[in-house]
């Protein structure tokens, strides 16, 4: 840092005691150019085609099941509580012979912890239902039709 040294009108020497800020300055344009250079190296990820969302109306036929599973983890079969999660996979092998084979749509609770969900998932893969879906409500703006 640099100080100036003038000299008053009464011949004395006054010490200016401002801050000479440029050297301050010039190491901060350094820095940052250096986080501008680096921040990309470090966020690096692997290239990904992620999926899209669409909104895709429900179908609901009458040989569908619907499975609901509440805040609690609990199941659902349409309105009836099944007692756990072997009753499902015997039901679900009982429907899973059927000609065409239904599909299982998914309704968890917005509170429900994801381990519940994924017990249903895994009931459905052994007892070989093909097709899963999770049944979600729209965004707001969707609903309204904005």
């Amino acid at each position: 840092m640099a100080m100036n040294i003038s000299s008053g009108d009464d011949g004395e020497e006054a010490l200016n005691s401002s801050i000479n800020t440029t050297p301050l300055v010039d190491v901060m344009l350094v820095l940052l150019i250096i986080f501008l250079i680096t921040i990309p190296v470090v966020t690096q990820s692997i290239k990904l085609d992620l999926p899209k969302e669409k909104n895709v109306p429900t179908q609901t036929k009458p040989e569908n099941i619907v499975l609901a599973v509440d805040r609690e983890g609990d199941v659902y079969w349409g309105v009836e509580r099944l007692p756990d999660i072997e009753t499902l996979v015997a039901r679900l092998k009982d429907s899973a012979v059927k000609e065409p084979q239904p599909e299982v749509h998914i309704r968890g609770d917005a509170e429900v912890r994801y381990e519940a969900v994924g017990r249903v998932v895994v009931a459905c893969q052994r007892a070989g239902i093909h097709k899963v879906g999770f049944i979600t409500e729209p965004p707001a703006g969707v609903a309204a039709g904005r």
